[in-house]
C-alpha cells in the first residue's frame, strides 16, 4: 500500500480542507475535475502528487486565488516558473507583495443557530437563521485552524464571563491604594 509522502501530505491536507469547506464529496470534486475518485483520495492522503493540470483544475474548482494558489503550487514542488493561471497583476517584477483584506461590510450578522464541523484540517462554523417557513438559512461561514478555534473559545468565554459579572468584578486594592 502506498505510504504518505511527507512532501505532499501538507498539500493533500490543504486540498481536502478546501473540499470540505465547499461541503463537497470526493465523488463531486473528482467528477468536476475529471479524475478517478481513488486518485483524488490518494492526492488528499499525500500519497500521490497531482499532475500540474489537475492541481490547476482543483485550484480553479475551489476558487483558491492569489498567494494561497501560489503556495499550493509550491507545496507540489513543481519548480520552474509559475503557470500564467497563477500569475497576478500584483507581480511587480520581484517587488515585495502585500495581501490586504478590506472589510467591505462591517454590519453584524445575527443568527439563531450554528453548525460546527471539525476535521483534522480545522473547524468550519456555519451560522444560520431560521426562516418563518421552518427552513434554516445560512448567514455566515467561518473556517479556522484548530489552534485558532481554541483561542476563539477562550476569548468568548472570557468576554461572556465579564458580561455576566459586569460591575460585580472585584479586585484587591493595590498596595498604593489607602482607601
Amino acid at each position: 500500500m502506498n505510504e504518505a509522502n511527507p512532501l505532499y501530505e501538507a498539500l493533500g491536507k490543504r486540498l481536502k480542507y478546501a473540499r470540505e469547506l465547499k461541503e463537497q464529496s470526493l465523488a463531486e470534486v473528482s467528477g468536476a475535475v475529471e479524475i478517478e475518485e481513488t486518485a483524488l483520495d490518494l492526492i488528499e492522503a499525500g500519497k500521490e502528487r497531482p499532475s500540474e493540470d489537475i492541481l490547476l483544475l482543483l485550484i480553479s474548482h475551489f476558487g483558491i486565488q492569489d498567494a494561497e494558489a501560489v503556495q499550493l503550487w509550491e507545496m507540489a514542488n513543481y519548480g520552474g516558473e509559475l503557470p500564467d493561471e497563477l500569475k497576478t497583476e500584483l507581480d511587480l517584477q520581484g517587488a515585495n507583495k502585500v495581501v490586504m483584506l478590506i472589510a467591505q461590510d462591517v454590519r453584524s450578522l445575527y443568527s439563531d443557530g450554528v453548525d460546527v464541523t471539525v476535521t483534522n484540517a480545522g473547524v468550519n462554523i456555519s451560522f444560520t437563521q431560521s426562516s418563518g417557513k421552518g427552513q434554516t438559512l445560512p448567514v455566515a461561514k467561518v473556517g479556522m485552524s484548530l489552534d485558532q478555534a481554541q483561542a476563539v473559545i477562550k476569548t468568548m468565554q472570557l468576554a461572556i464571563l465579564k458580561a455576566n459579572l459586569g460591575q460585580h468584578i472585584r479586585s484587591l486594592p493595590s498596595k498604593t491604594d489607602k482607601s
